[in-house]
């Protein structure tokens, strides 16, 4: 019965257990890096390293709520990039149309590995262990084995650009506000129902908790050079993905789609068309990523993404994303894919042998699948 209650509990503030984490591990890299860890400048680059990886993740997290999973994702950024980087260095082509291409080729492919899964049958495994074959070797083949550079001055800044001090701070003041509005309308739209509602106190809290973060957040990074382009790009897309995902159609249908195919299909919902345009999105946050990620590196390498695949399903699992499908948020994913880029943030500047890395990464992504199948039978 014990036994019992500690995982109920544990499942109920996965998402407080996760923030715990996050500090621990945080303190440890400040104790052992004397300080450095906590700069404005590495956590400024962590947010940065994050940014690609929770890109993903937020596309990765729609497709295992869904039931499936995708492992094309890491080659698909690889190649994208590659492409943008071609574009841009061999043809010259400007941000506008480069960005166009990149991301229509994103959709594409997305949209090709969607419909051999939901309209021919091909397991979602299958399909993405081909495409990590594949799409690696039309990156080869793309840029030729070697790296294509430098890019243009335009496409940099998507990955290495900031947003200056005085909008960053106009940017928290709106999301706090923001934050208040939304508290205050979810008590609103539950009194005029007549539903029961948590304490007033505890919104409000929990509202100048996250005004305390957002100045922490906005404080630091103003401290450096600015809040980085990438983390900007990745706030928006949580936003979207939070809206979709709890406030549309399209998104209480990728839960129902992963909670029970069988009897979503029975109630008229055309599960074959959700599954597309899930691996649709997936590929658009390939293409988004791969534009980073060229950016960020002022190149296009034949071997970009290797294993993004993996920090972005270990993102999602480490966030309480359930590897049955039907439950998962895209905060969480987010969380997740903070806890990995600070693994690799601090064991990069701790010069921890890259075996070492991996072994932790991989124990950690094992833990994740294990609590999950631990807590499931508190969440059901």
């Amino acid at each position: 019965m014990k036994h019992t209650n500690i995982k109920q509990l544990f499942s109920q503030y996965k998402m407080l257990a996760l923030g715990i984490a996050i500090a621990v591990i945080w303190a440890f890299f400040y104790w052992k890096t004397e300080g450095g860890f906590v700069t404005p400048r590495n956590l400024s680059n962590l947010l940065r390293q994050m940014s690609v990886t929770g890109i993903l993740a937020c596309g990765m997290v729609l497709v295992i709520i869904a039931g499936e999973i995708d492992l094309s994702v890491g080659s698909m950024l690889g190649l994208l990039g590659g492409v943008a980087a071609v574009l841009n260095v061999t043809h010259h082509l400007p941000l506008p149309l480069t960005l166009a291409v990149v991301l229509a080729c994103g959709l594409l492919l997305g949209l090709f590995n969607g419909y051999l899964t939901a309209y021919r049958g091909i397991p979602s495994f299958i399909v993405g262990l081909g495409g990590m074959l594949a799409y690696r070797g039309v990156l080869l083949g793309v840029t030729g084995g070697i790296t294509v550079a430098p890019v243009s001055n335009d496409l940099v800044q998507l990955g290495q650009g900031y947003l200056p001090a005085p909008p960053g701070v106009v940017l928290g003041a709106a999301l706090f506000a923001l934050a208040a509005w939304l508290a205050w309308r979810q008590r609103a739209g539950r009194a005029l129902h007549g539903l029961a509602q948590a304490p007033a106190w505890r919104d409000a809290l929990r509202v100048l908790a996250i005004g305390a973060l957002l100045l922490v957040f906005v404080r630091t990074l103003n401290g450096y050079e600015g809040i980085p382009l990438p983390v900007l790009m990745l706030l928006a897309l949580l936003g979207v993905f939070s809206y979709m995902t709890t406030q549309t159609v399209f998104g209480r249908r990728i839960y129902a789609v992963g909670s029970n195919m069988e009897a979503t299909r029975l109630s008229g919902i055309d599960v074959r068309a959700v599954k597309l345009w899930i691996f649709g999105i997936m590929g658009l946050m390939c293409a988004l990523a791969g534009l980073i990620n060229t950016g960020r590196l002022a190149a296009g390498s034949p071997s970009a993404g290797t294993f993004s695949e993996l920090d972005a399903i270990a993102a999602c699992f480490i966030g309480g994303t359930s590897m049955r499908g039907g439950y998962g948020t895209v905060y969480g994913a987010l969380i997740g894919a903070l806890v990995m880029a600070s693994l690799d943030n601090g064991m990069s500047m701790l010069d921890v042998d890259t075996y070492w890395q991996m072994i932790v990464k991989g124990s950690i992504l094992t833990v994740a699948v294990w609590v999950d199948v631990s807590t499931r039978s508190g969440r059901r």
